[in-house]
């Protein structure tokens, strides 16, 4: 088995996205869109980005969505053809050659964990990658940045084992995370030696939060199928990372970046408004926007 090699990702996207409902019934979550394309896109080019060839989506029955975003759309490309619109047929032709990607039913809502193992028969011969969408990173560019999957990757190419993506939060939001017990090997990597998930503050061993990157070791597989379920009634991920401590290492790397947290409303609304903040042809539309809100507010105070 070749332990420095990460070509395979999993993406675990068969959540029913209920903190967006309704628009959720009938849309996938990950299609939301974020700023011009959709949420799932990023973290696709992420990947890709990262050198990993082979991506395995973990799907539900309501995302087709996704399945259609990546394929191939004849009779909209052969409109945007015979209409002129070569820039835009073009740029649909890309996203259907973006990757080869496989779609495996996750057939019951039993966990992160569940789903990871559902991609076993695809990533059982060597380490891989899971991205979960809902966490978009992005990377500078000015200084070059990997992008965060390959900076995960490039630990366990150095060091071996498996990566989990940390960032160091503020007190009051550790409940909101699972949080390391770990010993520092240098600056901004960690041997992980224990997690706790979502504790209380006075509860928590560090302030290093697990964000939605990994690289497994094949032996998380063997892990999860021995597990019983935990937490919720389902199978939780953090506590089959937790016995796959004990066994082999397991790092922790402080990625660089910016994270949005895309799984929640107001983190959606935020990531768009920023990022359509940083966009030349949208800076100006978002603040005469706010400028004539701020006007009238001021106008109904008076």
């Amino acid at each position: 088995m070749d332990t420095l090699t990460v070509k395979k990702c999993l993406f675990p996207v068969a959540g029913l996205g209920t903190r967006f409902l309704p628009v959720t019934k009938e849309i996938a979550k990950e299609m939301l869109p974020l700023v011009n394309r959709p949420i799932i896109s990023y973290g696709v080019e992420e990947a890709l980005n990262s050198g990993c060839s082979d991506l395995i989506m973990i799907t539900g029955r309501a995302k087709r969505s996704i399945e259609n975003y990546f394929d191939r759309s004849f009779e909209l490309e052969h409109l945007l053809k015979t209409r002129g619109k070569d820039e835009l047929y073009e740029k649909m032709v890309a996203i259907s050659n973006m990757a080869e990607i496989l779609y495996v039913r996750q057939r019951e809502p039993l966990g992160l964990g569940h789903a990871v193992l559902c991609g076993e028969p695809f990533c059982r011969d060597g380490y891989f990658g899971v991205i979960l969408p809902d966490d978009v990173f992005i990377s500078d560019k000015e200084e070059a940045t990997p992008p965060v999957m390959a900076q995960l990757i490039d630990v366990h190419n150095r060091l071996g084992g498996s990566v989990i993506a940390l960032e160091h939060v503020a007190r009051e939001d550790v409940s909101r995370y699972g949080i390391i017990r770990s010993e520092v090997l240098s600056d901004g990597i960690h041997r992980i030696l224990d997690m706790v998930e979502k504790p209380s503050i006075e509860e928590a061993p560090s302030r290093y939060a697990i964000m939605g990157r990994y690289v497994l070791s094949p032996s998380i597989f063997e892990i999860l199928t021995k597990q019983g379920a935990g937490a919720g009634g389902e199978i939780q991920l953090t506590d089959a990372i937790k016995t796959l401590a004990k066994q082999e290492p397991v790092w922790g790397v402080v990625y660089r970046g910016r994270r949005f947290d895309c799984g929640t409303q107001k983190g959606w609304l935020a990531a768009n408004v920023q990022l359509a903040l940083e966009d030349p042809e949208l800076r100006g539309v978002v603040l005469d926007i706010v400028k004539k809100v701020g006007d009238t507010s001021s106008g109904q105070k008076g």
